[in-house]
C-alpha cells in the first residue's frame, strides 16, 4: 500500500507542478513574452484562455485513457499520461517566444497546452483508483486524500521556484531565461517519476473483476464512455457537480491573488506568490486529516460542511484582500484552501465509489474532468470579466457561492459510500437510476 501510495502521489505531484507552472507564467509572463503589444487587460486575458484550453481538452484525456484504463488496466496508462505531461511542459521552456517567431509562439504554447491537458486528464483517474481499489484497510478516504494532496504539493513546488526566481533575479534576466527554469525541471522530474511508476503493480479489484467476469464469460464493455452515459448518467452529473464548486474555490483562493492582488490592488507581485505558496503548504496539510475525517463521519458530511465555509469565506477573502494588509492578504488564500481541503480531499473516494469496476476509470476521471471544464478551466476568465464589469471582487465571492451550492446539492443527493467494499461500488446509483 505505501509503495501504491507513494507512486500515486509522486506522479500526480509532478502532473500537477507542470500544470501549475503553467498557470502561473500564464498570469506574470506570458502576457508579456507571447502576447505583447495589446491593451495590458486582453493580454492577459489571452494568456489565461491559454490556461483555459488545458482544462477544455482534459474530459477528452480523460475517455482516451478513462477506456484503456478499463480494458487494459490502471498501470501503463498511468505511466503514459505522466510522460505526455512531462515532456510537453519541458517543451514549453524551450520555446522561442513572439519576439523570435511571431504568432507562432502563441500558437506552439497552445499546442503544448493542448497536450498537457489531455495528460492530466488521464492522470487523476488513475491515480485516485490505484489508491481506493488497492485499500484494504478501510481507509479509502484518508489514502484517497493523499492523491488529492499532490495538487497543493505541486503548486507548492511550482510557486516556491517561481517566487525564488522571482526574488534572485532582475526582472529583465527572469524575462529573457529565468522563467524557463521551472519547464526545464520537468525532464528531470519525468525521469523521477517514470522509475517509480514502473514499479508498481496493477490494481487488485481491477485483476479480480477481469478474473471474474472471464469467468462468468460476461460480455466485455466495448465503450467505456457509451456505457457510463448511458447506463450512470446520474452517477457522472452527481460527480460533476460535487467537484465544480471545491475547483472553483481552489482558483478563488489559491491563484486569483496572483492577478486580483497585483493587477487590481496593485499589490507586489512577491507578496502575492508568498500568499499562494503559504496556502500550498496549508492545504497540503489540511487535505489528509479531513480524508481521514471522511472515512469516520462519512464523504457527505465533510464535503457538505466545506461548501457552506467555502460560502460564507467567500465575503471575507475579498475583504482580506482589500484591506491591502500584507498580514491579511498572506492569510487570507490559506484559510481559505483549508476550508477548500474539506470540500477536495473525500472527492478521491467520493467520484470512484459512484461508479462500478467495468467502467469505473472512465466515469471517474471523465465526471472529475468535466468538473474541470466549468470550474476551474473558466474561473479566471469568469473572475476577470465580472471584476471588469462590476469594479469589484465581491461579485466573484457571488460567484463562487452559487457554484457551492450546487455542490451542496450534488453531494447531499448522493448515496453514502464511505463503508461500502469498491467491489460493491456503483450499485447502489445504478439501482436508483
Amino acid at each position: 500500500m505505501k509503495r501504491v501510495v507513494a507512486a500515486s502521489f509522486v506522479g500526480t505531484t509532478l502532473e500537477y507542478y507542470d500544470f501549475f507552472a503553467y498557470s502561473t507564467a500564464a498570469s506574470i509572463v506570458f502576457p508579456i513574452l507571447f502576447f505583447p503589444g495589446s491593451d495590458p487587460a486582453i493580454g492577459l486575458i489571452l494568456a489565461l484562455s491559454t490556461y483555459a484550453v488545458g482544462y477544455v481538452v482534459r474530459p477528452l484525456g480523460a475517455a482516451i485513457f478513462g477506456h484503456f484504463g478499463d480494458k487494459i488496466g490502471r498501470k501503463n496508462v498511468l505511466v503514459t499520461t505522466l510522460l505526455l505531461m512531462g515532456l510537453a511542459s519541458a517543451a514549453v521552456g524551450l520555446l522561442p517566444t513572439y519576439e523570435n517567431i511571431g504568432i507562432w509562439a502563441p500558437i506552439l504554447l497552445v499546442a503544448l497546452r493542448f497536450l498537457q491537458g489531455i495528460g492530466i486528464g488521464g492522470e487523476w483517474g488513475g491515480a485516485a483508483l490505484m489508491v481506493t481499489e488497492s485499500d484494504k484497510s478501510g481507509r479509502r478516504g484518508f489514502f484517497g486524500s493523499l492523491v488529492q494532496s499532490a495538487a497543493p504539493t505541486g503548486l507548492l513546488l511550482a510557486t516556491g521556484i517561481f517566487t525564488l526566481l522571482t526574488a534572485v533575479l532582475a526582472k529583465d534576466a527572469f524575462l529573457a531565461w529565468g522563467w524557463r527554469i521551472p519547464f526545464l525541471i520537468s525532464f528531470l522530474l519525468v525521469a523521477i517519476g517514470l522509475y517509480i511508476r514502473m514499479k508498481l503493480a496493477e490494481s487488485p479489484v481491477f485483476e479480480e473483476a477481469e478474473k471474474k467476469a472471464e469467468a462468468k464469460k460476461e460480455e466485455e464493455v466495448k465503450a467505456p464512455l457509451v456505457y457510463v452515459f448511458t447506463h450512470y448518467k446520474k452517477s457522472l452529473a452527481l460527480a460533476v457537480g460535487a467537484r465544480i464548486g471545491s475547483d472553483i474555490a481552489f482558483y478563488i483562493f489559491a491563484l486569483f491573488i496572483l492577478v486580483y492582488g497585483t493587477e487590481q490592488l496593485g499589490l507586489p507581485r512577491s507578496l502575492a506568490l508568498a500568499a499562494s505558496t503559504l496556502s500550498a503548504v496549508a492545504q497540503m496539510i489540511a487535505i489528509p486529516l479531513f480524508g481521514a475525517l471522511s472515512d469516520k463521519l462519512g464523504r457527505r458530511p465533510v464535503m457538505i460542511g466545506g461548501a457552506v465555509a467555502g460560502i460564507v469565506y467567500s465575503f471575507v477573502f475579498i475583504a482580506m484582500l482589500n484591506s491591502k494588509d500584507p498580514f491579511l492578504v498572506v492569510i487570507a488564500p490559506a484559510i481559505g484552501l483549508v476550508i477548500v481541503a474539506a470540500m477536495y480531499a473525500p472527492v478521491a473516494s467520493f467520484i470512484p465509489e459512484l461508479f462500478p469496476t467495468k467502467v469505473r476509470y472512465t466515469g471517474a476521471a471523465v465526471g472529475f474532468q468535466l468538473a474541470g471544464v466549468f470550474g476551474g478551466g473558466f474561473a479566471p476568465l469568469i473572475a476577470i470579466q465580472l471584476i471588469l464589469l462590476t469594479g469589484t471582487g465581491f461579485s466573484v465571492a457571488g460567484y463562487l457561492s452559487a457554484a457551492l451550492l450546487l455542490m451542496v446539492y450534488c453531494v447531499y443527493v448522493a448515496k453514502e459510500t464511505s463503508k461500502i467494499a469498491m467491489t460493491e461500488a456503483g450499485k447502489l446509483t445504478a439501482k436508483a437510476e
